[in-house]
C-alpha cells in the first residue's frame, strides 16, 4: 500500500479515465465513459490535493456512483427513443384504416384510423398491392415508423 501511496500520481488517474472514455468505443452502454469522467475528476483534484491512494479510490468509487446514479435516474430516460420502434405491435396488427393520401413511390402513402392508435390517427404506411385514396387496408406489422398494410378483405381490384 506503501507504494502505492507514493508511486501513483495524478496523470496516472488522467489516462486511466481517458482509457476508461476511450473504451467507450468497444463497450458502447454509455456507462463507461462515466468511470473514466470520476477517474479524470480524482487526477484533477489529486493535482490539487495530496490523498492517499485508499482516500483516491474511495473518492473515485463515490464519484463514479453519483454519475451513474444521475445518468441512468435524469439523463437517460429523457434519452430514450420516441419513435414507434419497439412500441406495443400488437395493438397495431390487425387494425383497418383507409387510404388518405398515396405518396410519390408505389406502395407509400398516408392511412387513417377512425380512432388514434398509439397516439396519433394518421401513419405512413407501405403496401406492395396497388391501391387508391378510400381504399381501407389492414396492418400486417410495423416498419421504423410506418405500418406495413395489405389490402383489408372485400377491396381487391
Amino acid at each position: 500500500m506503501e507504494w502505492l501511496n507514493t508511486n501513483i500520481a495524478y496523470w496516472h488517474w488522467m489516462v486511466f479515465g481517458m482509457l476508461l472514455v476511450a473504451s467507450e468505443i468497444f463497450i458502447p452502454s454509455f456507462v463507461m465513459i462515466w468511470f473514466g469522467a470520476s477517474a479524470i475528476a480524482v487526477g484533477l483534484i489529486l493535482a490539487a490535493i495530496d490523498m492517499p491512494f485508499s482516500v483516491q479510490l474511495l473518492v473515485w468509487l463515490i464519484m463514479s456512483v453519483i454519475d451513474l446514479a444521475v445518468w441512468f435516474k435524469f439523463v437517460h430516460p429523457k434519452m430514450k427513443n420516441k419513435t414507434l420502434s419497439g412500441m406495443s405491435r400488437e395493438q397495431v396488427v390487425g387494425q383497418e384504416a383507409m387510404v388518405i393520401k398515396l405518396g410519390a413511390e408505389f406502395g407509400h402513402g398516408t392511412l387513417r384510423f377512425s380512432i388514434p392508435i398509439l397516439g396519433s390517427d394518421e401513419w405512413e404506411f407501405i403496401c406492395r398491392d396497388p391501391v387508391s385514396v378510400g381504399d381501407r387496408v389492414a396492418v400486417e406489422d410495423v416498419s421504423g415508423n410506418s405500418l406495413i398494410v395489405k389490402l383489408a378483405l372485400g377491396q381487391a381490384h
